[in-house]
């Protein structure tokens, strides 16, 4: 069973869920660019990650109607199995959208992830918070998948 909580407040998401994997499963799936690849809706061959704080990664994300657009950005934080804070480069911005994925081990083969976003308008938080949906989503498949 997934459990989802989602929150606003301000500019701000927070998603939840309780994933039927262990921690370091859900750690790899996050921080290895093969397994990344596959749920993430990367293109095959675009995704390149550094995990270290000060690392960079990059992706070439592909939407539902086929359309493609990079993304970079670089680690904030890295605690492995517990805490990521990604950051991703925005046109225009002098700092980079922070993303904190928080794990937290729920037995032996169960994680609670969240997820936390601030972005700086409505709308911006708006599409994030659907697009890290989609992404989790798509997590707990690949997860299912890969026991």
């Amino acid at each position: 069973m997934t459990a989802e909580q989602t929150t606003a407040e301000g500019y701000s998401y927070t998603l939840q869920r309780m994933l039927e994997s262990p921690v370091a499963a859900v750690w790899n799936a996050w921080t290895t660019a093969e397994s990344y690849a596959q749920w993430s809706y990367a293109a095959p061959g675009s995704v390149e990650m550094d995990v270290r704080p000060g690392g960079t990664w990059k992706a070439t994300m592909v939407t539902p109607d086929g359309g493609e657009f990079p993304l970079t950005g670089s680690y904030s934080e890295v605690d492995e199995n517990r805490r990521l804070v990604i950051g991703m480069d925005v046109p225009g911005r002098a700092e980079p959208v922070l993303m904190t994925v928080e794990l937290a081990e729920q037995g032996a083969h169960r994680t609670r992830i969240v997820v936390a976003q601030t972005c700086d308008t409505a709308a911006d938080r708006d599409l994030a918070e659907q697009g890290t949906t989609m992404l989790l989503d798509s997590l707990t498949a690949f997860l299912r998948t890969a026991r």
